[in-house]
């Protein structure tokens, strides 16, 4: 996505076309007012004006998120006000829109502005992503906007970035079909919740929301309740030999019987039969995603997945890191000079991570999120503590990225007695690599655990002997952590192999953390300290709904088909089509 079109001439440059003594203009619009401040600096829109900047031939303005969004069912006919199970399908011939009431005045600024005779290009500046897209050709078709479209598409906030995405404006028509798939998924979305919800809502005399996303990331949180709530503890044993310094212990033994008879044959010494000892190399992880980038945050500072967002979002506003929504977790081959010569540099690092960091093949619309070169010249006291947590871990992880293995030394000891395998397991850190930028997240539990010094057929003598009790334990209930890295791959088994999708699981990055807080806002979730719970209401909701609609399985087909609209090779008429047929099976079950 984003292919360099070739330049845009003297950019930067007054622009003094006279048109019957007119001047021509460009407008830009951002996708909100912090960016479009940021663009209008850069390119010397400095005069600031009612809703949007002006100055050296441009003017800049901005959407509020969504101006616009698709109509209620009622606006198609009034009956539809009313929830009545003998009125679905909803299923309309043409989709209608609306403004929404809270942000009305700026869009009409920019109803004023698009079509504006002095304005002979527009410039669409929002988030470069298929949401992003949707913001801005919303309003430009609703405006009924015929100007001439160009595309920005930058990861990064920048001056330096922003000056190269206006020297490489591509074609806006070059868009078109990552902006179908973007009003696919919201028309999918809007059948299933006005359909779907109402049909449940009317059949059992209850508020129910449906949700094409939402729904299989609640039957997800309910069937793991499920299973910790059925979960049958078994009984287990292990005998235990204390020696000097390490302990020795079998693994799982089911009877009682045998494990006291195993301890009563043990005498006061026992023969090490067996020491393995191995080096073990860990290479590093890759930067950050946006999801992994949520998951380590609550699992390190307690952060929920939209608080991260936020403090990423308000970095990625003040500079300071790259774009923060993003699902790649690699940067692209043109950033290994820059990116060396200005961040890395400055530390030792292994070259020999470079081609796995630095793979374009593994980018989609953006890279990963890393510091930005101007961040590291800015003085971070000033940020909330929040938002520097969240950047020393972004700027700590990219130089663990293309640091040196973690080598370890690892050492099995073995005795056998009588059939059962006694071991002890340590180690010892010999090169720490990667791991030193990651020292303040270390937990306790990974400390290094040295044995002595013993060879096999060593005698050792026996200090304590016991029998341990143990408990199976049941499956934890899901946290933010554990609860995004099942959303991530949830269904991803069922995808099409070769397709790049940008929503890889159950939702893309940027909106599962908003999943979540719908689902805890619609009183289907609840937290419990760090735990996701399902309440009641999310159990009976689940209870309900159809295997089709709860499945991680049908989001991942959807997200296959959608990746398909976005590369031109599947018609959005006929994914809607299927969803169609989808919702009038499911209505037909229950009207006959």
């Amino acid at each position: 996505m984003g292919a360099k079109l070739g330049r845009e001439s003297n950019i930067f440059r007054p622009i003094l076309i006279y048109n019957r003594r007119k001047t021509q203009m460009k407008l830009v619009i951002a996708e909100k007012p912090s960016v479009a401040i940021s663009i209008a600096k850069v390119i010397g829109a400095n005069k600031k004006k009612d809703g949007y900047y002006e100055g050296n031939g441009y003017r800049v303005s901005w959407c509020v998120g969504h101006l616009i969004q698709m109509a209620n069912p009622d606006a198609y006919d009034e009956k539809y006000a009313k929830w009545n199970m003998a009125d679905l399908p909803i299923i309309p011939s043409d989709y209608k829109y609306e403004v929404a009431k809270a942000t009305k005045k700026q869009f009409n600024i920019l109803k004023k502005l698009m079509n504006g005779k002095e304005i002979d290009m527009v410039i669409n500046a929002c988030d470069a992503g298929r949401e992003g897209e949707a913001i801005f050709r919303l309003v430009y078709n609703q405006v009924n906007c015929k100007k001439k479209m160009k595309r920005l598409w930058i990861s990064s906030m920048e001056d330096s970035a922003i000056k190269e995405g206006f020297d490489n404006l591509t074609d806006g028509k070059d868009y078109d079909n990552l902006f179908e798939s973007a009003q696919a998924r919201a028309i999918a979305d809007w059948l299933v919740g006005m359909n779907i919800s109402r049909l449940y809502s009317c059949l059992y005399q209850q508020n129910y929301s449906v949700g094409r996303v939402q729904t299989p990331t609640l039957a997800m949180i309910v069937k793991r309740d499920d299973e910790i709530a059925n979960f049958k503890k078994e009984k287990y044993y292990t005998v235990e030999l204390s020696m000097d310094g390490f302990t020795l212990s079998t693994d799982r033994i089911d009877d009682e019987v045998a494990a006291e008879q195993l301890i009563s044959l043990v005498g006061d010494k026992i023969e090490i039969t067996d020491v393995i000892q191995k080096e073990k190399i860990t290479k590093p992880d890759l930067p950050f995603d946006l999801t992994t980038l949520q998951r380590v945050c609550n699992k390190y500072f307690g952060y929920s997945a939209k608080q991260t967002l936020d403090y990423a979002q308000s970095l990625y506003e003040k500079k300071l890191i790259t774009y923060p929504r993003t699902d790649s977790r690699c940067l692209t081959e043109d950033m290994i000079t820059s990116t060396i010569n200005n961040i890395l540099g400055k530390n030792d690092f292994d070259t020999g991570r470079i081609k796995t960091v630095f793979n374009s093949k593994k980018v989609t619309d953006h890279h990963a999120i890393i510091p930005t070169v101007s961040s590291l010249s800015e003085d971070l006291s000033s940020i909330p503590e929040s938002e520097a947590k969240v950047y020393r871990l972004i700027s700590n992880k990219l130089h663990a990225s293309v640091g040196y293995p973690l080598i370890e030394n690892t050492t099995k000891i073995v005795a056998e007695f009588d059939g059962f395998k006694f071991t002890s397991s340590g180690k010892v850190i010999v090169d720490e690599g990667f791991t030193k930028y990651l020292k303040e997240y270390k937990a306790k539990k990974d400390e290094d655990m040295e044995l002595p010094d013993v060879s096999i057929g060593d005698v050792l003598s026996i200090e304590n002997k016991e029998i341990k009790e143990k408990f199976t334990q049941p499956p934890k209930h899901f946290t933010e952590d554990t609860l995004l890295k099942a959303m991530e791959l949830a269904g991803t088994e069922d995808l099409e192999k070769g397709i790049e999708v940008e929503r890889k699981g159950i939702g893309t990055p940027a909106t599962r953390a908003g999943i979540l807080e719908s689902l805890i806002s619609k009183g289907f979730v609840e937290r419990d300290k760090k735990n996701l719970l399902a309440t009641h209401k999310g159990v009976a909701l689940v209870t309900i709904v159809s295997e089709a609609f709860k499945s991680a399985k049908t989001t991942a087909e959807w997200e296959t088909k959608l990746s398909k609209i976005a590369a031109g090779t599947l018609d959005k008429a006929v994914f809607l089509k299927e969803i169609e047929g989808g919702i009038l099976e499911e209505i037909s079950h229950y009207q006959k």
